[in-house]
């Protein structure tokens, strides 16, 4: 069972929590043996778990001035783009190389199996701009560490980092350094 949020960062009562982690279902072995991956699908097919989820979310960072907000592909992309709507702010996507059209700056990060890449448009943020971070999940903290140096590249001002779901025993948060703000609604 996850740790719930603060009510301190959810406008959510305990119970909406509850629901909202009960949704969550573990798919064993996905996507190789010995992973056990937290799938947020039935939030996102259910409205009133959406809008759960959403309202969390939205409560990590209220009072906080945002000028942009990244999302990470793919599933990020979801959270992101409606926190930003909901906060009249912009909303950057932060992509997998090779997906956005335009001058991009690429960051490359290390994974258990590899190397992987993400871009962003180069003239996604300005010098200054406030930059909140938003991504369903924070594991090990790499995709998420090299979206926040592509922030760190342009000269945006870090706000910080929201998560629907942390999984805490992976560390990711000390990769992402004890400078940045990281919110979680579950974690696990």
């Amino acid at each position: 069972m996850p740790h719930m949020a603060s009510l301190a960062t959810s406008d959510l009562q305990p119970e909406e929590l509850d629901r909202l982690a009960g949704a969550i279902r573990d798919v064993n072995d996905f996507p190789k043996p010995g992973i056990v991956f937290k799938d947020i699908t039935p939030v996102l097919s259910d409205p009133g778990l959406f809008d759960l989820a959403m309202r969390a979310l939205n409560a990590t960072f209220a009072h906080e001035k945002v000028d942009k907000i990244i999302g990470i592909d793919a599933r990020g992309f979801i959270f992101a783009a409606v926190m930003a709507d909901r906060r009249r702010t912009g909303f950057i996507p932060v992509r997998k190389i090779g997906k956005l059209p335009w001058q991009t700056h690429m960051e490359a990060y290390e994974l258990e199996y590899g190397e992987a890449r993400i871009e962003i448009h180069k003239d996604a943020i300005l010098p200054g701009e406030r930059v909140l971070l938003v991504d369903d999940l924070l594991a090990t903290g790499g995709t998420a560490a090299a979206a926040l140096n592509l922030v760190s590249a342009f000269e945006g001002r870090l706000v910080g980092a929201a998560f629907l779901i942390e999984l805490a025993f992976l560390n990711g948060r000390q990769r992402l350094g004890s400078h940045l703000d990281i919110r979680s609604v579950l974690t696990y």
